[in-house]
């Protein structure tokens, strides 16, 4: 049941709460209400891991809206403090929620795809623009929390490149990565982009799929099988119309609401763990961009 919503902006603070049938209550008062289990904390990035640590102290478990910081340091004391009280942390990495993304994993590991070779992801539109974290920083977790979910494990190798436009933060950002087994990946982010487009695309030696969160539901989903092969030492390919493969409709922000929920009654672990959002601020940090 949701207890309280809580803003340093009273008038807006009582507006969600009015409609949601709660009470809005001052940010202090959350922390030493004994009746509150557990907070989401959607804060400027730069104050999550302060105040997660606080909740944690104080007996509540925690989902952090992505970023769980701006930095690798703060995030493991957020992850320590998790160690130390047995409260939960779990990160807003909201599209591991999403009903084609779980699909698109059950896929890779039923082997449907073959041997994942490479994947990339394009997370593009305009706005929004914040003074603390760039368009990496901000649009690249979510992806970066799906390409680590595929893969099973952090890359060896992260090269980063951006351009600056407005100011001094990025405002586009290229990511390319090398993982163990020779996979590659490349991510690319801009919040200056006439369209949007928000697709993750996986390569697989039998077989590739394409996830399009643009795409109405029918087609959120497709799966190519394409063939590639050489014939008297050239290379020769047939190419085939795409499978769009069925998705259950569903939000993922409330899917990841009754995930935390569930980890709340049940004490599992989160599927999003703070030890993934350390993973992803550590990409992150290595593929700091240079501006050009």
């Amino acid at each position: 049941m949701l207890a309280a919503v809580s803003d340093a902006n009273e008038a807006r603070a009582e507006g969600f709460a009015s409609e949601h049938d709660c009470v809005a209550v001052a940010p202090e008062s959350l922390f030493e209400n004994p009746e509150i289990d557990a907070i989401v904390l959607a804060l400027p990035p730069q104050f999550h891991a302060d105040y997660a640590i606080r909740a944690m102290r104080a007996g509540k478990d925690v989902l952090v809206e992505k970023p769980i910081a701006l930095t690798v340091a703060d995030a493991e004391r957020a992850v320590a403090v998790s160690g130390e009280t047995g409260r939960l942390i779990m990160v807003g990495h909201v599209l591991r929620f999403h009903p084609a993304f779980e699909k698109l994993k059950a896929l890779i590991d039923q082997g449907d795809l073959g041997e994942v070779r490479y994947m990339h992801s394009h997370r593009l539109g305009l706005g929004k623009f914040h003074t603390e974290n760039d368009a990496l920083w901000d649009l690249a977790p979510h992806d970066l929390s799906m390409i680590l979910a595929i893969t099973g494990q952090p890359p060896l190798e992260v090269r980063g490149e951006g351009a600056a436009l407005l100011d001094h933060l990025s405002d586009f950002a290229h990511l390319h990565m090398r993982f163990p087994g020779g996979l590659r990946s490349h991510l690319f982010t801009s919040r200056l982009n006439p369209y949007r487009e928000r697709r993750l695309t996986v390569v697989g030696d039998k077989a590739m799929a394409v996830f399009d969160d643009v795409e109405g539901w029918g087609r959120k989903l497709a799966v190519y099988r394409h063939a590639v092969w050489q014939d008297s030492g050239q290379w020769a390919f047939t190419t085939n119309e795409p499978t769009y493969v069925p998705v259950e409709e569903g939000m993922p922000l409330t899917r990841e609401l009754e995930h935390f929920i569930e980890c709340i009654e049940t004490r599992a672990a989160p599927r999003t763990s703070g030890e993934e959002a350390i993973e992803v601020l550590r990409i992150l940090t290595a593929g700091s961009v240079t501006h050009g």
